[in-house]
């Protein structure tokens, strides 16, 4: 049995044993996808429609936005490796038209860029290239030596069969001191001297992010930015999207499907064959985005996203994404807020706890959610005991205390 599948029966196991048993599910409002979640265990499929349409067989890429200052053309919806694992799926997707691939050394042990590296083998002119300031192992801390930094990225490099990258992101910052640590900006501009490197970026999906992606285009040294943007997610969003234009950074949107529950909860069945097309349209209707990056692994995947390629939303993607909002509206942990942050004594972080569970159930990675809350410094554990002052917390209404103590039934 591979490693994949134990983690999958363990998972499920701990499931059915701790948070069902202790009613768990039922207090935080996730009884309602169990018997769904129950399926997604036991067969872990890819994140993709369970019932593929033929009208949107050989989909491609329909239209090209410009990526801010970088002067560059890229496919509007884009390639993101986090669970790439074959070089053919990599092939395809540039048959199809995408031209920007966004991978890191911490997806899958650098398997990710190993396997786009394949992929665009005797291709690379046609492909915008982005990666992280990581090592396989994970993020650079933000004392890391400028010589530490450069060799990281040559190592991405060695592995992408490439002398340079497009772009490296300082990736998931919520702080402005990581943001702007002049070791990493030396080491950027080492790489660039020496043609390794194009351009500068910034990703985030943490508490902080709008105080991050401001700061990152103010500072004038950041050619692009990749938030976490969705339907209707936050207003104050809009400022940094206009600066962003006023300056002409490149945009890139993450985390689009706004926790890819369309596959569990019962009540979006009906929805969830066309939920991520409608997402897509939404999120590129908006003249200021660049473009967006949603996780591929499959070739099917290509088929189903890149129908929504180059369209406007239409009424009903606008319904069909205000029903997904009113059933998940006290499930959903937003990125970008951190509301409840302050309110744990123990120092939990609620939102990178959750965000693990999402990995594991929704994402269908019980392997990455695993491995994130394993690197927590405060692991839900101390949720079990707790007077849980987070319980009021949430301005959203979600059931903290019953959802942290799940998530450590699930992968502690």
């Amino acid at each position: 049995m591979d490693a994949t599948r134990r983690d999958v029966l363990r998972l499920a196991a701990g499931l059915g044993t701790g948070a069902l048993a202790g009613g768990c599910l039922e207090s935080s409002g996730l009884h309602r996808w169990w018997p769904i979640a129950r399926d997604i265990f036991f067969a872990s499929p890819p994140m993709r429609a369970d019932a593929p349409r033929s009208e949107w067989s050989r989909s491609r890429v329909a239209a090209y936005r410009r990526l801010g200052r970088t002067g560059v053309h890229v496919s509007d919806i884009s390639f993101g490796s986090a669970k790439v694992a074959s070089p053919d799926v990599v092939r395809e997707a540039l048959e199809r038209g995408i031209s920007y691939f966004d991978t890191s050394p911490d997806y899958a042990d650098a398997a990710s860029e190993r396997a786009i590296g394949e992929g665009i083998r005797g291709r690379r002119d046609q492909v915008f290239l982005a990666t992280k300031f990581c090592t396989p192992s994970g993020h650079l801390p933000v004392s890391a030596p400028v010589a530490e930094i450069v060799r990281a990225v040559e190592g991405s490099l060695g592995r992408l069969g490439t002398d340079h990258v497009d772009l490296v992101h300082v990736h998931a910052c919520n702080e402005e001191e990581r943001l702007l640590a002049p070791n990493f900006h030396e080491a950027f501009d080492r790489l660039r001297e020496q043609g390794k490197a194009r351009f500068l970026g910034v990703s985030s999906h943490t508490p902080r992010m709008v105080q991050v992606m401001t700061a990152a285009i103010e500072s004038g040294r950041f050619d692009v930015i990749m938030p976490a943007y969705s339907f209707r997610l936050w207003p104050e969003l809009d400022r940094v999207l206009d600066l962003a234009r006023e300056r002409d950074v490149g945009v890139v949107a993450m985390k689009t499907l706004k926790g890819a529950w369309h596959e569990v909860l019962p009540e979006l069945r009906e929805d969830a064959a066309s939920y991520a097309q409608s997402a897509f349209r939404f999120v590129l209707s908006n003249p200021r985005v660049s473009c967006l990056v949603i996780s591929i692994s499959e070739k099917a995947q290509i088929d189903e996203y890149l129908v929504a390629s180059g369209q406007a939303p239409t009424a009903a993607d606008v319904s069909r994404l205000e029903r997904y909002d009113a059933a998940t509206a006290r499930l959903h942990c937003r990125p970008g807020c951190g509301a409840c942050l302050g309110s744990c004594p123990h120092g939990v972080a609620i939102d990178e706890v959750l965000r693990a569970e999402m990995y594991a159930t929704r994402y269908r990675d019980p392997a990455s959610g695993r491995a994130l809350y394993a690197s927590l410094d405060a692991p839900a554990s101390r949720c079990q005991d707790c007077a849980a002052p987070c319980a009021a917390a949430c301005p959203f209404g979600l059931d903290v205390p019953a959802r942290t103590r799940e998530a450590h039934r699930l992968l502690g």
